[in-house]
């Protein structure tokens, strides 16, 4: 587990926000249950600690929960069964050395609920517990790393199927011109879903096989036009991409209120963002500049008033100067 990972005080800033890993994303999505060990072995508080070393030698286990009548009192520990040694104490009933009243997990917390308490309490397990205090397993460490490689291979699993189906989405379509249409309505002032269509078309266009560089470029000029759209119109607008073998197409519309000088509108640094806006960390007038730079044809409409038009072409290279694996499926 990576020290990022495990760092309970880590303050997730912009900057770290931009390189979380899917492993550090995956231990804030899965819950304690889910990688925990269910099957549990427990001690009671008058057993004797030679029962308890014969119990870990026999299970292989380091540790385990005290029940006494179904309640949670203590957790004993390969650490306390060492000090039990050390006076030469096995006759010793478990509950003089458990530790009582142990920290525990809930088993609907997420992952990194436990990494915190690993980390702040150096623990090597944790009893979890249901929403009234009954034990329903115990997690370690190991557990976590086991439940994150496994959850990590049906993140690779599941996307080389969606990839597969994906690519072969237009194998046995017959036509002359075959493309696929992705359509996207979007709203003002929404920022908080701002950027989900770029991102969409992105992942599309990577299951279809396109060049990682491509995919780059038009998710750049579409996430622009995305924002203008959620910043600078009335009502929204709709975002249309056609993908075809050669090209991709994107067109970007709305019905108010247009652009009063499209000429200064095209120039670095212009932008009619509100003050409001500008706060949040938009409108810094680069949206038109940056699609300019990301697509080989663009074509910029308006009408004060009425509306304005965004259309953009990328154009796709030959599928036989694709490397493997990188031709789109449309055909």
């Amino acid at each position: 587990m990576s020290d990022n990972l495990l760092s309970a005080s880590r303050v997730i800033t912009d900057k770290v926000a931009e390189n979380i890993s899917r492993v550090e994303e995956l231990a804030y999505e899965i819950r304690v249950r889910e990688v925990m060990t269910s099957q549990v072995i427990t001690m009671h508080p008058n057993d004797t600690m030679q029962t308890v070393l014969e119990t870990f030698r026999q299970a292989r286990i380091s540790g385990a929960p005290v029940l006494e009548e179904g309640n949670l009192i203590g957790l004993v520990s390969i650490e306390d069964l060492i000090r039990c040694l050390l006076n030469q104490d096995l006759a010793a009933p478990v509950h003089q050395y458990m530790t009582p009243n142990p920290v525990v997990v809930k088993g609907d917390d997420s992952v990194i609920e436990a990494l915190k308490v690993f980390v702040s309490k150096k623990y090597g397990r944790l009893p979890v517990v249901d929403g009234t205090g009954h034990l329903i397993g115990i997690i370690t460490k190991g557990d976590i790393t086991r439940g994150l490689l496994r959850a990590l291979e049906r993140d690779y699993q599941s996307e080389e199927v969606r990839r597969y189906r994906a690519s072969h989405l237009f194998e046995d379509i017959e036509s002359e011109r075959t493309s696929l249409i992705l359509r996207y309505n979007i709203k003002q002032g929404d920022f908080e879903h701002g950027g989900e269509a770029s991102a969409k078309i992105k992942r599309a266009l990577l299951r279809l096989g396109a060049p990682p560089q491509i995919a780059r470029r038009c998710g750049i000029a579409v996430y622009e036009a995305e924002m203008n759209l959620i910043i600078h119109t009335t009502e929204g607008g709709v975002i249309r991409a056609e993908i075809e073998p050669h090209q991709i197409s994107i067109d970007v519309y709305d019905y108010g209120p247009g652009i009063r000088d499209v000429e200064l509108a095209m120039q670095p640094g212009y932008s009619t963002a509100s003050e409001k806006v500008r706060e949040m960390g938009f409108g810094a007038g680069m949206g038109l500049v940056n699609i300019k730079r990301c697509v080989d044809w663009m074509k910029l409409e308006s009408e004060w008033g009425k509306g304005t038009r965004l259309r953009m072409k990328i154009y796709l290279p030959p599928p036989h100067t694709h490397s493997k694996g990188e031709a789109l499926a449309v055909t």
